[in-house]
Order: structure tokens, then sequence, then C-alpha cells
């Protein structure tokens, strides 16, 4: 992959110890993990320099302890999911410097796993402290980056110690930073992208920054609202910005200039409550939304147009549902367009990336999820990618 080393260029590494930064930072149930989605990917990375006789130590976080010590927010609270996920047991090192580390290295044999404590529960971490990151580099022979969610972060361990440490990006990075290549760095062009959710103003910088690198722009969820009252329709009691209007009629006019052909819906699924499956539920035209009505969802004939837009495209680039996919009926146009993205996904006539918390849910709601050709679990990485930024974990590691 140019300009990065991957484990690839990697030579012998029996009995040598890397540092692997992952992300553990799980959601929990109980004292469980409710899923485990973020370890499934590092897996591979951990169970490779395992296998290939390293000594790996897991550096990650774990919620936000702002640089104090927390019982609840010890990675030891999500070293069993990991254990279970990765078929070995781990090591607790209730550390991530110091005596006690150079200690448990020298009792863990080659091919053994130890997981490090919590990297935020030392303020030098987030303030990505130089010599904070020395003393971990200390403990180890290379530095293996495999935590795409956490690259947008210049802390010590997703950017200090790419500095102090032969860098590698790991197996889960190395298909994330492939993906996303593939979807707006170098793509097959023509490229679509669905931007949904329920507000503009989290992501101006990302629609900005699309329309100049997107032949269409499909814009759903409550954010379709905010464009529609900007162009004068009236949008009744729904979730809209209207202090955004000159935003949105700025952002669709550098659409036109820059060729890029933005997609609203024109009939849509309106409700005067919102509740599931509520007896007010209709489907009209956005030029007849009532004053008492609220748009809760893209309505089918707009649907069926928009899956033709991507019939004509050969790269999908996807953030954000088209309509308040938790609560049925209105999951219905952001399922049909899914599924429609994975059929052309898997016929291969569209490379279709996909990313963010909700993104991830709708996808899997739709039972989609499977087929698209990438799907990130990165947030706020993800989010700052396609705002076109540059992200200091994923620089750090460019050779």
């Amino acid at each position: 992959m140019a300009g990065f080393r991957t484990l690839d260029d990697l030579g012998d590494v029996r009995g040598k110890v890397a540092l692997v930064r992952v992300d553990l930072n799980l959601p929990m149930d109980e004292g469980r993990a409710s899923d485990v989605t973020r370890v499934e990917a590092s897996a591979p990375t951990i169970l490779e320099l395992a296998d290939a006789g390293a000594k790996v130590l897991l550096l990650a976080h774990f919620g936000r302890p702002k640089g104090q010590r927390s019982s609840v927010m010890s990675t030891s609270m999500v070293m069993g999911d990991a254990e279970r996920v990765l078929g070995r047991e781990i090591m607790f090192i209730p550390e991530v410097s110091g005596p006690v580390v150079a200690q448990s290295i020298g009792i863990l044999r080659d091919g053994d796993i130890g997981l490090l404590d919590n990297v935020r529960f030392w303020p030098g971490e987030e303030q990505n402290d130089p010599e904070f990151a020395k003393a971990i580099a200390a403990h180890g022979d290379f530095y293996v980056n495999d935590a795409f969610s956490a690259a947008h972060r210049a802390h010590a361990s997703t950017e200090g110690l790419a500095h102090l440490l032969p860098a590698y990006v790991g197996r889960a990075m190395e298909k994330e930073l492939k993906a996303l290549d593939a979807a707006l760095g170098n793509p097959q062009t023509p490229v679509v992208a669905v931007v949904g959710g329920a507000k503009v103003s989290s992501k101006l910088a990302v629609l900005e920054h699309l329309v100049t690198k997107v032949q269409h722009l499909i814009i759903g969820g409550g954010m379709a609202n905010t464009f529609l009252a900007a162009r004068g329709v009236d949008v009744g009691k729904s979730l809209c910005e209207h202090d955004l209007a000159a935003t949105a009629n700025a952002i669709m006019d550098k659409a036109d200039h820059a060729g890029c052909t933005v997609h609203l819906p024109y009939d849509v699924v309106v409700a005067k409550e919102f509740a599931a499956n509520p007896a007010s539920l209709r489907t009209c035209n956005v030029h007849e939304v009532a004053a008492d009505e609220m748009i809760l969802d893209v309505g089918p004939a707009a649907v069926e147009a928009l899956a033709d837009v991507l019939k004509t495209c050969r790269t999908l680039v996807w953030n954000g549902p088209l309509g308040a996919f938790e609560t049925p009926p209105f999951d219905e146009a952001t399922v049909a367009l899914a599924r429609t993205a994975a059929a052309l996904t898997q016929d291969g006539s569209l490379v279709s990336v996909a990313g963010g918390g909700d993104t991830v849910a709708a996808l899997n709601h739709a039972g989609a999820a499977g087929d698209f050709t990438y799907v990130s679990t990165a947030g706020g990485a993800f989010l700052e990618w396609m705002e076109g930024r540059e992200l200091p974990g994923v620089k750090a590691l460019q050779s």
C-alpha cells in the first residue's frame, strides 16, 4: 500500500515486543460487551503477530476517564470479551510503562498477548506528551496502529508512538485506508454520496467537501428538511434548522458550479405524531405537507428514483440514514436503498463504502451491511475523512 508499511513489511518478529494500538472502547451492558465488532476487526492483526512469535502488548482506551484512574474504566473490563473473540488467554498489565510492564514482558512467552491498562488514565495520553510516549515506547521494538476509529486524535498512543518506533499499519487499518482511497481518494466515477441524519449543522463541512468530489449527492433524514425549507417548501412541524437556509442554498450553489447534482426527496412519509405505525401516517408530495405534520422518511417514488441514480454510478459513499429508521415504518426508505446498493455491489457494478454509528446500525437493520464493499465502524474519524481533513494518526504512519 503506497506510503505505508504494513505487516507484510515486517521481518522476523519472534521474541520482539509489538505495541499494538487497538480499539477496545466497546459498548457495555451489565459488565459484558454488547457488541464486539471492534475486537473482531483487530483480531487478524493480533493473531498474526502472536502466531509469528511476537509478544503482543495491546494499547487501548476505554471511556473518558480524563487523566484519572477509574476502576469502571479499566481495560480489564473488556479483557474477557477480547479473550473470547481471540480464543487466547490475555495477561492484564495494570500500567502502560515502567517496571510493572518490564516485569510482565519478562513473564510473557513468545506469542503471548498482554493488555495494558487504559492509556487515558494518564494525562500525557490526550496531551500527546512526548515524555509519556517515550516511556511507553521504551518497552516496544515496533509499533502497529490498528485503530482507525481513533486516528483523528493526535494522542500519544495514536500519533506520538509512530515517531518513536518503526511504525506499521495493522490489517484492519490497512483495509480501511484501501476502502477510503477507493471511495474518495481515487474512485471510479461517477461517485454518489448518501448523507443523512438529523442535523445539517453537524455535517456542514462534509457536505461542502463532498459537492466538490462527487457527481451525485443524495440528502436524507432531518437534514433534507432544512434543504427543502431553504428552497421555499413548507415542512410543517418537521425537524428543521431554519436558520441554516442561507448555508443550505450556498451548498447547493457550490454543487451547481462543481457539476454535482443534489437529490432531495419529492415525495415523503409524514405523520402528526412521531410513533411506531401512527394512525395519521400518509405519503404525499413535499409541497403537500400540512402545518401539523412532520416528515419522517423519504417516499417510495423518490426512493425508486434514487435507486436509479445508484445504478448509473460506480462508487457509493454512505453516511447517515434517510429517515427515522429506528421507528417503523420510517425505516423503509433506508432499507430499500441499502438493499439496492448491496445488490449492485454483489453484481460487481458498485464499490460501496459506508461508515458512522447510525449508518452501521441502519445497514445491519436492513441486512445489507455484509454485502457492502466496506463498512467502517469509525464515527468521528470517518466523518473527518469525509470532510477532507488529514487524520493525525494516519499521517504519522506514512513512511
